[in-house]
């Protein structure tokens, strides 16, 4: 925009609604939405905005490239919101009754709308028509038909039954692998457990034979013990025969 032209003289092809109820400040927090852009993406723009005045916005924008297309023959295609503003309207003063028989001022503003479409440049019109060629090459385009985007929705549907179906032998074989280390590492215990068994066997196989020598040995040492006694008994059995033989000897030569 250039500055020193006045508000009513800007080129291009304009609509206006008047006496909004609602205030400039709203207003031209949606208009700063769709300043500079192509007609077709201000619509879409508009009719996603979640505010009360964007579908009065939006209603201006389609009468303004009405106009440009039905009194000054321009292509839809090619135009753009060159221009858009809210100038303040009239305030309607109202009263409100509050305490001690005071009352408050209410004021209802309102607003001027204005959406001005102008033909871009020769330069711009090369861009976007490079740009929507090349969204056509990579299959896909700016409006489709109700065949191909019913076709396109077939194809997801497919592909996403599929990965459901990939996803479920995952999971099936990932749940046998599951099985199968279960298996083998109950095996696993299975066989430590009967290592330890075997283990404990021979330890006590070990302990038994251990108590088996011992107790042969204390036999051993109780037999010697008692041969001990015996053999001292028997000696002095002998001593006391010799004695005996030896006194009537000596008798005899008294």
């Amino acid at each position: 925009m250039a500055f020193g032209v006045k508000t009513n003289e800007r080129p291009g092809t304009r609509a206006s609604v008047h006496h909004v109820r609602v205030s400039a400040y709203k207003a031209r927090e949606v208009l700063n939405l769709i300043r500079g852009k192509h007609v077709n993406e201000a619509d879409a723009i508009l009719s996603l905005t979640e505010r009360g005045v964007a579908p009065i916005i939006r209603k201006v924008l389609n009468s303004a490239v009405a106009n440009a297309q039905n009194n000054d023959d321009q292509d839809p295609e090619t135009l753009y919101v060159s221009a858009c503003y809210a100038d303040e309207g009239p305030t309607m003063k109202r009263w409100r009754p509050r305490a001690r028989g005071r009352a408050t001022r209410i004021r209802k503003r309102t607003c001027h709308i204005t959406v001005i479409v102008s033909r871009m440049s020769d330069d711009d019109l090369r861009i976007r028509a490079d740009r929507e060629t090349a969204r056509t090459a990579r299959g896909g385009t700016s409006r489709r038909s109700a065949a191909s985007a019913a076709e396109a929705r077939r194809r997801r549907v497919a592909g996403s039954r599929r990965r459901r179906g990939e996803t479920h032998d995952h999971d099936h074989d990932h749940d046998h692998e599951a099985d199968t280390d279960e298996a083998d590492a109950d095996a696993e215990v299975v066989e430590e457990a009967a290592d330890v068994a075997t283990a404990e066997e021979a330890v006590t196989d070990e302990t038994s034979g251990a108590a088996t020598e011992e107790a042969t040995a204390e036999e051993a040492t109780a037999e010697v013990e008692e041969e001990a006694p015996s053999a001292e008994a028997s000696g002095a059995d002998e001593a006391g025969a010799d004695e005996q033989a030896d006194e009537p000897q000596e008798g005899a030569e008294d």
